[in-house]
């Protein structure tokens, strides 16, 4: 039977002129700032819809659609093509592939590639090379964030005070926070274009090769290392070395300490959803966050 989700759902693509079939939806609630889903019209067309969860979303929404508009010229890739924005609705045709990680209904993850190919490596360092080779000007007027080198690590260290100041935060968290903001050697020397979480849940595979890449909202000109966070974090240092190596081959430019300054990175995962916790002010959230500053 048709549950009460998947009729609000209808009524609302249906307001916006989009037809869909009922039992053609699957719903993904796991996203923080969009309820997600998929569904398709009498005609077999199949759309992405993404609904906001909170009025907050909505203006920063704004600006990731015209960022869209702005790059897609600019890479080989597929990235969504919003083709309805409002402040109720977004919703583009769905892309080619398949997400590279999905979570099951028990929130365990299912890897769908092998994350040490060198096939991956490969198409992954061609995908990020590509995208910090556009021109930031290209996307500046977008209304995404832009970082200077310096501004990039000053960002950070007012993101860890903030969470400092409102969490009971680890000691050795915050040694390890303030040793890696006092060190010159892991900073970058340049900004570029950056998605800012490209890991394989919003990558879609063909294979063990990328063919789009979606959710584009934390999309800034800041450090490149924000790119390869994840994969330095979840993937062999051969399998990194092998993209980074390529990346390299394809024109990008690496510091020294990338994969250190990564993991360092990856390590104030928890000030950024203590960050978010403090925006929604929802108390699960911000309970979460607690723990995992903490820990």
């Amino acid at each position: 039977m048709e549950n009460s989700a998947i009729r609000e759902i209808c009524a609302l693509a249906e307001i916006h002129g989009l037809t869909l079939d009922p039992s053609s939806i699957t719903i993904n609630e796991l996203g923080l700032d969009f309820q997600v889903a998929i569904g398709t019209t009498n005609s077999g067309d199949s759309w992405v819809l993404r609904i906001p969860r909170r009025p907050d979303v909505t203006e920063r929404a704004a600006v990731e659609g015209r960022l869209l508009h702005c790059l897609a010229p600019h890479l080989d890739v597929a990235i969504p093509d919003w083709k309805i924005h409002s402040e109720q609705l977004i919703a583009y045709p769905l892309l080619p592939g398949e997400p590279g990680l999905t979570l099951d209904e028990a929130g365990q993850p299912h890897w769908h590639f092998d994350l040490e190919s060198r096939h991956y490596a490969h198409s992954l360092a061609d995908v990020i090379a590509q995208l910090h080779a556009v021109d930031p000007r290209v996307v500046a007027d977008s209304g995404i964030e832009v970082f200077t080198p310096d501004s990039v690590r000053q960002r950070k260290r007012e993101d860890i005070a903030t969470v400092v100041n409102e969490f009971e935060v680890a000691p050795d968290l915050q040694d390890r926070w303030n040793a890696w903001l006092a060190d010159d050697r892991y900073w970058p020397q340049h900004t570029t274009v950056t998605h800012g979480e490209i890991y394989p849940a919003h990558q879609l595979m063909t294979g063990e090769r990328i063919d789009g890449i979606l959710d584009w909202t934390t999309a800034a000109i800041g450090d490149p290392a924000r790119d390869f966070v994840f994969h330095q974090a979840s993937v062999s240092p051969q399998a990194f070395d092998a993209t980074v190596a390529r990346y390299v081959a394809q024109g990008g430019v690496v510091s020294p300490l990338l994969a250190e300054h990564c993991a360092e990175l990856f390590s104030t995962a928890a000030v950024d959803y203590g960050l978010f916790a403090l925006q929604t002010g929802a108390d699960e959230h911000l309970k979460a966050a607690a723990a995992q500053l903490n820990s």
